[in-house]
């Protein structure tokens, strides 16, 4: 599967653009996650063109979540009264999509709200249909959640933007058989283990960051990023890998950076 984030269209960058979509047609992913801030602002104009460039990468299916940038901020009545109505235009009438094959249940997840700029939320029904979903996989799925807004982060300077209620949702969703939480909104990628920073976790959970996709709004220490997850069953337990590609100017096209094992708990 391929996971990007926070691609803010309006603020593309064209070149980056076109090495996506190479990426996407030469590993041919079976399913696009894309953790939200699509847009900008917000705009009918750039939501066209993320759904344009969304059929242009060909994947067969996709989970689409909204980002705070994704809810208009200037257009104070639309944001009041319609938050979502241009990216439901785009992209479908379900925030919180959900995609169940045999070895994958991905979950998302509506952490944004109409009431704040930038940080996100998640309630505690949320947690609680969430949790009750993911006890319903089957022993064979790999189990994802994808939020916008980060359950965990690497650096204090991002500690403002973590998702609200991420403690109690980390703690419900690994007791219900979470494997993955994606997420995106900081533009910082990495793979992280949560079961090494939080002790009381019952079983392996890792937290999964994309970085910005093809926005010029480029932060930190990396390039315009996204991962691809390779999974399945082999005659053999679960496999996971992340792999996280960044582009290169130089080369212009993205190219492997690192890969990480996922070790899945095996469930009782």
């Amino acid at each position: 599967m391929l996971h990007i984030s926070d691609p803010h269209f309006g603020t593309e960058r064209p070149l980056v653009v076109k090495a996506l979509e190479r990426l996407a047609h030469a590993h041919k992913p079976d399913l696009l996650i894309l953790s939200g801030d699509i847009t900008q602002r917000a705009r009918a104009i750039e939501f066209e063109a993320a759904r344009a460039f969304v059929e242009r990468l060909a994947i067969p299916s996709r989970v689409v979540i909204a980002g705070n940038h994704d809810i208009p901020l200037f257009d104070v009545a639309t944001r009041i009264f319609v938050p979502y109505s241009r990216y439901c235009r785009a992209f479908g009438p379900e925030l919180e999509p959900v995609y169940d094959t045999p070895e994958l249940l991905v979950i998302g997840v509506r952490t944004t709200r109409r009431y704040r700029h930038i940080e996100g939320e998640v309630s505690n029904a949320q947690i609680a249909r969430v949790a009750q979903r993911l006890k319903q996989a089957g022993e064979n799925q790999l189990r994802i959640v994808v939020t916008h807004q980060p359950v965990h982060v690497t650096h204090a300077v991002d500690q403002e933007h973590l998702l609200r209620g991420h403690q109690h949702a980390i703690g419900l969703w690994a007791e219900a058989g979470v494997d993955l939480i994606l997420g995106g909104h900081i533009h910082r990628p990495f793979t992280s283990a949560l079961h090494e920073r939080l002790v009381d976790l019952p079983r392996r959970v890792w937290a999964v960051q994309a970085g910005t996709a093809v926005s010029s709004r480029i932060r930190h220490d990396s390039n315009n990023s996204i991962n691809l997850i390779r999974y399945g069953f082999e005659n053999a337990p679960l496999y996971c890998a992340v792999e996280r590609w960044d582009y290169n100017n130089d080369a212009d096209d993205f190219v492997l950076f690192n890969s990480v094992d996922i070790q899945r708990s095996i469930l009782a």
